[in-house]
């Protein structure tokens, strides 16, 4: 059988048959917490999965340290699986235009978009990262000094950091960066670290996604599979996944907003979001989607988000960075 059509198998299983397969189709959020609260929900919150639950599932489960939701034996086949459905359920979409998120699905917005692009609000805060990059910390060293091969170093991030054994990501290495120098911490968030993050991004445009795995390090791997278990376990009174909106229900329409496919997603972060009136971090879009599903929110920069962002990074490899971006 197609691992496309298997794929959607078992999200439709996981999901309870809520979402349906054809884009542009109109979604209740009222009625899906009442359609998987009728015993169709096969998990709750952040508890892993039950391996008697899923029954006649077809795609196997890897046994790991960590509760993860695999669809793949191995993250490489995770990846090819996750393209491979994005592209198949948006066939005029070429592939490198999945980087602009809902703007590469509908023409109508993108129109608005591309008119906005020509004087773009995020034009300050790369205007700012640049000013911080250039400016040197009290002791007389600067951001240039922490990463010598800067700024266009975007496509380094996130990476496994074998010493510590954990994710590490750009933000978390600019406030090291800082620490080592005596300067105080930025908040993760919002504010300057969406500005000096938005200039090396800006000055990364065009370097490919290239995320790797360790493949002699367990630890990488337990990482990776708790950043996919994160992104496929429903949570908040609502009873969401991050998949439920990004995955079956991508093209659909939320109330009156269309869904952005998840294949792109971590390209063209920081964004200026119009709801925002600024900037904000990939993690402070983590931050309020578990707020918008009614979920307790977890510390940006994190593990759980660190886990998350290396898991949905490593699922974009092959796509171009065209951050800093505009949303709605």
């Amino acid at each position: 059988m197609n691992k496309l059509i298997i794929l959607f198998m078992v999200l439709g299983l996981i999901y309870g048959g809520v979402a349906s397969t054809t884009p542009q189709e109109r979604v209740s959020p009222e009625a899906i917490p009442d359609a998987v609260q009728g015993g169709t929900a096969m998990f709750n919150g952040d508890q892993p999965l039950n391996m008697q639950e899923l029954g006649h599932r077809h795609v196997p489960i890897r046994q790991s340290q960590s509760p993860g939701m695999g669809f793949g034996d191995i993250p490489q086949e995770d990846q090819m699986i996750w393209q491979d459905y994005f592209q198949k359920r948006f066939p005029k979409v070429p592939k490198a235009d999945f980087i602009n998120g809902v703007y590469a699905i509908d023409p109508v917005s993108r129109a608005n978009w591309e008119a906005i692009e020509e004087f773009p609000p995020y034009e300050m805060a790369v205007s700012n990262g640049e000013e911080m990059w250039n400016t040197p910390f009290a002791n007389g060293k600067g951001y240039r000094d922490c990463f010598p091969d800067g700024p266009a170093v975007a496509d380094k991030y996130p990476y496994w950091g074998r010493e510590r054994g954990q994710v590490v990501t750009l933000p978390l290495a600019i406030n090291e960066c800082r620490a080592a120098n005596g300067e105080g911490a930025l908040k993760y968030k919002k504010g300057p670290i969406a500005d000096i993050l938005s200039y090396i991004q800006f000055m990364s445009r065009g370097q490919l996604t290239k995320i790797e795995i360790p493949a002699d390090d367990p630890r990488a791997l337990a990482a990776y599979e708790q950043g996919k278990h994160f992104y496929f376990a429903r949570r908040g009174q609502l009873n969401f996944s991050c998949a439920h909106c990004h995955a079956l229900n991508a093209g659909n329409l939320l109330r009156s907003e269309l869904l952005s496919p998840a294949l792109g997603h971590t390209t063209h972060f920081p964004i200026y979001r119009s709801k925002w009136g600024e900037m904000g971090t990939l993690h402070r879009r983590f931050f309020s989607c578990n707020k918008q599903v009614r979920a307790k929110p977890f510390k940006a920069q994190g593990e759980k988000y660190r886990n998350l962002e290396y898991f949905l990074t490593y699922m974009q490899n092959g796509l171009p960075l065209n951050g800093p971006g505009a949303r709605k």
